[in-house]
């Protein structure tokens, strides 16, 4: 660059070099100090540069460099300026003379708490008096002196401990899935927990309760960033203060390790009971629906209702599970969701020397699902489903929508016509075949209230009852033993409400189609298979 372009340069950005230096240093003489060489070092850059097309970065670069060089080499009897954090040695602070010390420092002042921060950077960063910092935050001229104490303090024993990442900063989980149980509406814990970090810092205290700088350590980073994520995983109940400033979680998290020995004994006692389901309840239940009348079924194959009462016979009319309060296990968010929430990480086998005695198969369940129609009204639109390897829906809930059986509703009323305006709302019915090509409804519609035909569906008998229920809340507890000490009312809950749930359910219509008690459903029946739909009018059949 020729001399009369960097003379141009350097008297323009003169008065920015004397500010960089100022803020970084402790009295005039050390200013002037500092600028002449930050003037002399941008000024022989700028001569042997061609071109600069952002002046204003690459001047401060070169700054930051020659002010890199001027702290390591400068000693001062009064103290020194460290990323612009004053030490006066006479005062009591901590002289920082390595560039380590500094790395230090600098994280260290990550982990004050909030308002210790803002006071410290108001104070030393900005040069600001203790009467302006009162002001700015509130507080007393006192409260403020005392914050400055307590950061002196902490930074000081901070910069000498060594401090070290936590398992989760080095090996982060990763989610398989993320489940509820409740009511999502439009804020699920997917919008929470499918964030890496989120999902790491509410497993952080899953095990053992830890403050925000706790969490931070474990997972390798600054406080500072994690401020404002921990403050809304609190606010949305993902996280739950505990006292001394430390938080838990009530969101439960799959073991990380799984015994193949106990989950096919559990396998076992499961296919043992949906053995006795299939031969002394499932009957009781096809009987109780046989005549059951005004209902629509699509290639008129009774089975498909049969089998839809068995399933949802098994799951909420056996074994109940036992009455535990779980009001604490209930995730209340902001957007007002309320729900359990589950997440499924990945587990390695902890007895290797174990063989499978069990044939693998898919017992995989979504649901049962249940909607509701707000703008017409449950008596009017309403529906259950369980989604299975019986059935072709895919999606889960997500793919569940209220909103296809409103539409249904207005195709069976005549507010639905086959119109242009209507191309969209049409196009989702003939998505989820509930309307064949042809315009004829493809599900299994119910008249009037589900309770109807729900009511008929008999209870499982006393003895069976207590027979399964002995033995679910013993495998509960087996199983309660892999989670951490707050998640076992839950998880004892759970797992005895559900060793008669979806997957003995799905046993039990593997026997009876197995036998030939149920025939093989058809592509199109599987449309239907498992679901119901409830109206005040019916399809033409």
């Amino acid at each position: 660059m020729d001399q009369q372009t960097a003379d141009r340069i350097i008297t323009e950005y003169l008065p920015k070099i004397y500010s960089f230096a100022a803020k970084r240093s402790f009295g005039y003489d050390e200013t002037e100090e500092l600028c002449a060489e930050l003037v002399g070092e941008v000024y022989l850059s700028l001569r042997k540069e061609k071109e600069i097309v952002y002046p204003d970065r690459y001047i401060y670069r070169v700054c930051s460099h020659v002010y890199a060089k001027f702290v390591a080499s400068k000693k001062r009897r009064e103290g020194i300026s460290a990323d612009h954090l004053m030490w006066y040695e006479e005062a009591g602070f901590l002289r920082v003379e390595t560039g380590e010390e500094l790395r230090r420092l600098r994280r260290e002042i990550g982990f004050l708490s909030r308002i210790r921060r803002e006071i410290v950077y108001s104070f030393y960063f900005e040069n600001k008096s203790i009467a302006a910092v009162a002001r700015e935050t509130g507080l007393p001229v006192g409260t403020v002196k005392w914050h400055l104490n307590k950061a002196r303090n902490e930074l000081k024993g901070g910069i000498i401990m060594e401090r070290k990442t936590g398992r989760l900063g080095i090996h982060p989980i990763e989610a398989i899935d993320i489940g509820h149980s409740g009511m999502p509406g439009s804020d699920p814990p997917e919008h929470y927990l499918s964030d890496p970090l989120n999902l790491n810092l509410v497993y952080s205290v899953y095990h053992t309760p830890l403050t925000a700088a706790q969490m931070a350590e474990e997972l390798g980073v600054s406080p500072v960033y994690l401020e404002d994520r921990i403050s809304s995983l609190e606010e949305n109940g993902f996280l739950v203060p505990q006292k001394g400033g430390k938080y838990t979680t009530y969101v439960r998290f799959s073991p990380e390790r799984y015994s193949l020995e106990l989950q096919e004994r559990i396998l076992k006692k499961k296919l043992e009971a949906a053995e006795v389901l299939a031969r002394e309840y499932a009957p009781a239940v096809r009987s109780a629906v046989a005549d059951f009348p005004d209902v629509y079924i699509p290639g008129g194959n009774t089975q498909l209702l049969e089998a839809a009462a068995v399933f949802y016979g098994v799951i909420h009319k056996c074994c109940p599970p036992p009455q535990r309060d779980l009001s604490r296990y209930h995730i209340k968010t902001k957007q007002g969701s309320d729900y359990i929430a589950t997440v499924w990480l990945p587990a390695q086998q902890s007895d290797l020397e174990y063989q499978p005695t069990l044939p693998k198969v898919d017992y995989d369940c979504r649901g049962a699902m249940t909607r509701q129609s707000e703008k017409y009204g449950a008596h009017q639109v309403r529906s259950w489903s369980v989604d299975t390897r019986y059935s072709s829906r895919i999606g889960g809930w997500r793919n569940n929508r209220v909103s296809d059986y409103e539409y249904l509703y207005e195709w069976l009323t005549g507010a639905l016509p086959d119109i242009p305006a209507n191309a969209e709302k049409l196009a989702r019915l003939h998505e989820r075949a509930f309307l064949t090509s042809d315009g004829k409804v493809n599900i299994m519609t119910v008249k009037g209230d589900w309770n109807r035909l729900f009511d008929r569906i008999p209870p499982l008998s006393d003895r069976l009852n207590r027979q399964f229920a002995d033995f679910a809340l013993e495998e509960a507890e087996a199983v309660a033993r892999d989670y951490p000490p707050q998640m076992q009312e839950l998880v004892l809950a759970s797992e005895a409400g559900d060793f008669i749930g979806n997957t003995v359910a799905l046993m039990v219509l593997d026997i009876l189609y197995g036998s030939g008690a149920f025939r093989p459903l058809t592509e199109n029946e599987r449309v239907t298979s498992l679901l119901l739909f409830f109206s005040d009018i019916l399809p033409e059949a």
